[in-house]
């Protein structure tokens, strides 16, 4: 049986939307666990008590289950590069693309294992409304964190946020003993880039394959420019035997882009080294192997990953 997956809809919050909530048409002759109109005002209470996503989408979660059985939600805010799994993933999906005066505020996806009827669509989407103000918020609180800690051109992290981020990661490993990699990377003869064909290309160049990197690593994997055409990849609860062959997929997604300059194909390539936390070693000693090990990798011929000793 194929899963019921209606085409995108799309919600375009208003004052009509809320205004019909105690009209909520319902085809049973027998009382109902809530009503919309209930779960309406609790929520707008609940709701205003974080600015976290997350913590809204699972308070909003947990609202819908007393209407409607949903085994899990899926959440994507392509602006602020925000992707949320809450509950279980199941084959019967109803997707939501939410707008607000022309602005998106993302992706809304419903699962569980069996088909949603038109009444329990109409229930969900009368409860939509209710996100519109906190989850804006949410958005609008999160791009100013993330202005505050991202690199304004390729937009991966900057230092400040790698600094606070991996000081937290190894002290996790430490305490817990749970692996931890980091992958530095290099682009190959960057310089004859800018050069050769400007700064302006060379700027492209970078938003592009720091684009080509993030598509290829998890959610909790993360990509922050450590200077120039040089970055660092955080791998979380990754050992050196995983984070290697996660290097080698980086240097090959790299090598078969397809960057094309007003000059024609743009080649392009990365050098890297990969280095794994050992307990007792400090946030700078793991670095230091990393960058080693990228600078090996350079004597050798770039295009390459090696591992730090």
């Amino acid at each position: 049986m194929q899963p019921h997956q209606p085409t995108g809809n799309i919600i375009e919050f208003d004052t009509s939307r809320m205004s019909s909530l105690e009209q909520v048409p319902s085809p049973f002759h027998v009382p109902r666990p809530a009503s919309v109109a209930e779960l309406h005002r609790q929520l707008g209470q609940q709701l205003q008590t974080s600015l976290e996503a997350d913590r809204l989408l699972g308070i909003f979660l947990t609202a819908v289950r007393a209407l409607v059985p949903v085994s899990g939600l899926s959440y994507r805010h392509g602006p602020t590069d925000l992707r949320l799994e809450l509950g279980e993933a199941a084959p019967h999906r109803t997707r939501y693309h939410l707008n607000h005066l022309g602005e998106s505020i993302g992706e809304l996806v419903f699962q569980r294992s069996t088909r949603f009827d038109d009444f329990e669509l109409h229930q969900l989407e009368a409860l939509l409304p209710c996100l519109l103000f906190p989850l804006r918020n949410a958005l609008l609180y999160r791009a100013a964190l993330l202005d505050a800690l991202r690199d304004p051109l390729t937009g991966a992290g900057n230092r400040v946020a790698m600094q606070q981020t991996l000081t937290r990661e190894v002290e996790l490993a430490r305490r817990h003993g749970q692996p931890l990699s980091v992958l530095m990377l290099d682009m190959d003869h960057f310089k004859s880039i800018n050069d050769r064909f400007g700064h302006p290309c060379g700027d492209e160049v970078l938003k592009a394959v720091t684009t080509r990197l993030k598509s290829q690593l998890r959610n909790v994997d993360m990509v922050f420019r450590y200077g120039g055409e040089e970055f660092l990849v955080l791998l979380s609860n990754t050992p050196e035997k995983s984070a290697a062959l996660v290097g080698q997929r980086l240097c090959q997604a790299v090598n078969s882009m397809e960057f094309c300059s007003h000059d024609g194909h743009l080649p392009l390539t990365v050098s890297m080294g990969c280095a794994s936390y050992r307990v007792p070693e400090t946030l700078d000693a793991l670095l230091a192997r990393a960058d080693s090990a990228l600078y090996q990798a350079k004597r050798n011929g770039r295009n390459q990953m090696r591992l730090a000793v």
